[in-house]
């Protein structure tokens, strides 16, 4: 394995034997492809098992809470959307939520659902681009070009419909920028249609795989204690049977009755917490995704015709007060703890991001494992760097 710092020999000593024994450092990154960005991880190595792992972050650090001060609430949208960014109108949510919580702002019922149907699409984009990445770092090559062909047909429809591919900037306060391009509902069938369709062939390639199943069954454990411990959240969390959603257990937009009786949302859970169940709990999800965005398409052809926002006053400002808002991002919980004093910018946006903690937890997981599963553990962790520096 290649490192981007040389590796410093310490703690001399007699092992058994007799035989001269040295504990290792090795920076694994800043600069280095399995850490998926400028993450760094110090590790120290005993032979070819890891002794003691230590997350090295802020090298994308880009003080977005501080810029989030000093820009008013409809500027805040486009920052806000950056820090994951395979999860960007997931992102956007948390923020233009909490603001119509404190004005009290009741949103459009087409707005609610087509926010909805949103959210669900960039999930299953988020969730696409883990499942090709993790078996390529795992050496299997061929499943991140499955997962980029289905990527691509829906990236096609969100496109439409806010111009951007990555950061769609397609929320606004009180509801959406624009109404539904004539005709984008159909489009939108078809694409979840096909990719629902062919999904089959990128299962084919993980699910069962012998290869995939020795290097990720049993590697990598996190229990549910710890995860609850470091406040891990999202697939991984549930991965470890820990059994929440915040779709479910604190529902907004039009959750409730997606994860009601009869609705077709649910929660995909595992006990396990190795390698191989968050893989499998990210794959499940993928599928009840795709169920989600298609209730909400159905929902939306039986919505009369309506306005899709509510119009705003020239210069917007917040009551006096503060909230936390979260939600269900496709990595875990996304919050926003916003404190206003009644101007046009926040006094204070704190984010919590979910990747922060399903990072720092590896300080706990890495040690006794080997260097050889080391990036089998990292890359199951599915965070995006920019999530956790912010």
């Amino acid at each position: 394995m290649t490192t981007s710092h040389a590796a410093q020999e310490l703690d001399v000593g007699v092992g058994a034997g007799g035989l001269a024994s040295a504990d290792m450092v090795l920076n694994i990154g800043p600069q280095h492809p399995a850490t998926h960005g400028v993450l760094r991880l110090r590790i120290v190595v005993d032979g070819e098992r890891i002794v003691s792992a230590d997350p090295v972050i802020g090298y994308m650090h880009r003080g977005a809470e501080k810029l989030f001060e000093v820009r008013d609430y409809r500027q805040i949208i486009v920052l806000a959307n950056r820090h994951d960014w395979l999860s960007a109108f997931g992102n956007e949510l948390g923020v233009v939520l909490g603001v119509e919580s404190m004005l009290g702002m009741e949103v459009p019922v087409r707005a609610v659902w087509a926010r909805t149907l949103l959210a669900e699409l960039n999930r299953v984009l988020s969730h696409l681009m883990f499942l090709g990445s993790y078996p390529l770092e795992l050496g299997a090559i061929t499943p991140v070009f499955y997962a980029f062909r289905e990527r691509e047909e829906l990236q096609a429809v969100m496109e439409e419909i806010s111009g951007g591919r990555m950061h769609y900037m397609f929320n606004r306060v009180g509801g959406l920028k624009e109404d539904l391009p004539l005709g984008w509902l159909d489009r939108v069938e078809a694409a979840v249609v096909a990719v629902r369709r062919r999904l089959p062939q990128l299962e084919s390639l993980i699910v069962g795989n012998e290869i995939l199943n020795a290097r990720a069954r049993g590697v990598g454990v996190l229990s549910r204690e710890l995860a609850h411990a470091y406040g891990v959240s999202g697939p991984i969390a549930r991965a470890s049977g820990v059994d929440v959603d915040l779709r479910r257990d604190a529902p907004y937009l039009a959750y409730a009755e997606l994860f009601g009786p009869g609705g077709p949302g649910r929660v995909v859970t595992r006990e396990t917490g190795d390698c191989l169940a968050r893989l499998e709990v990210l794959l499940e999800q993928t599928h009840v995704a795709l169920d989600l965005a298609t209730a909400c398409v159905d929902t939306l052809r039986t919505l009369p015709q309506g306005p899709i926002n509510v119009k705003l006053p020239k210069v917007l400002k917040v009551p006096e007060g503060d909230l936390y808002t979260a939600t269900e991002n496709p990595l875990g919980f996304n919050g926003f703890y916003l404190v206003s004093t009644g101007e046009k910018t926040p006094h204070r946006l704190k984010l919590r991001s979910a990747s922060f903690s399903n990072v720092q937890v590896l300080s706990q997981i890495l040690p006794g494992c080997f260097i050889a599963d080391m990036v089998a553990i990292l890359g199951s962790m599915f965070f995006v760097v920019g999530d956790v520096d912010k």
